[in-house]
């Protein structure tokens, strides 16, 4: 799918989709896969949003910032997406397909549309190209007007 960064391959995330997106990659499990969304609202219950995290989304949201939030306690979520780590990475785009698809079925979890390490995919030939067999379903919007990938940013809670 389109963002306004790069392609992006996304799967609902659940761990035989994940699987098969970090399969797709050959990514390592490690690295984590942050979660689309269409609004905070749709991870409140998962992550704390810390005012640093709040006020950072409210100056670049919808846009190219993931912010890596801590998990709140008890919530467990597949290795895939927190990389094995007590964080999320969650990221309003500034893009309407994938918000769109967000707002109706939930976050999804997103990672750019390349095998790990490659050039991301900013066509969608160059996505074909790239992992075209690994596919279900291609949304073509053009040329992704970003071509950088987002900006990453943990935000912890401040000690109290």
């Amino acid at each position: 799918m389109p963002t306004e960064t790069v392609y992006g391959l996304g799967v609902m995330p659940l761990p035989a989709p994940l699987a098969a997106l970090v399969v797709a990659k050959r990514r390592p499990l490690d690295k984590g896969i942050a979660l689309l969304i269409d609004g905070l609202d749709q991870v409140v219950h998962l992550v704390a949003v810390p005012e640093a995290a709040q006020r950072l989304a409210r100056a670049c949201w919808p846009g190219a910032l993931t912010l890596v939030l801590p998990l709140l306690p008890g919530v467990l979520l597949p290795e895939a997406v927190t990389g094995g780590r007590a964080t999320l990475g969650v990221r309003l785009p500034d893009h309407a397909i994938p918000r769109a698809l967000a707002r109706r079925v939930g976050p999804l979890a997103v990672s750019s549309a390349n095998r790990s390490g490659e050039p991301d995919a900013r066509t969608t030939a160059e996505l074909l190209a790239a992992v075209g067999p690994s596919l279900g379903v291609v949304i073509d919007d053009g040329p992704v007007r970003g071509g950088v990938p987002s900006t990453v940013v943990a935000v912890a809670p401040m000690a109290a």
